[in-house]
């Protein structure tokens, strides 16, 4: 089983990733620096809960697992 340690570890790190393409993206679709900052935060906050919750369910399940 994964540790909660390890899942946070790996959905900050994603968070972040996702944090700079979103930025990106927002930038070079609205030209706005705010627009861009704000649609990142706001959706790095919504895919970091969304994506912790979805890990540690995942790691309660022993499907496809060879303990």
């Amino acid at each position: 089983m994964e540790t909660r340690a390890r899942s946070l570890v790996k959905t900050v790190i994603w968070v972040l990733l996702g944090l700079v393409m979103m930025a990106i993206v927002g930038f070079v679709l609205t030209g706005s620096l705010f627009t861009s900052s704000a649609m990142a935060l706001i959706n790095s906050a919504l895919g970091f809960v969304s994506y912790l919750i979805y890990e540690r369910i995942w790691a309660g399940i022993r499907w496809g697992r060879h303990v």
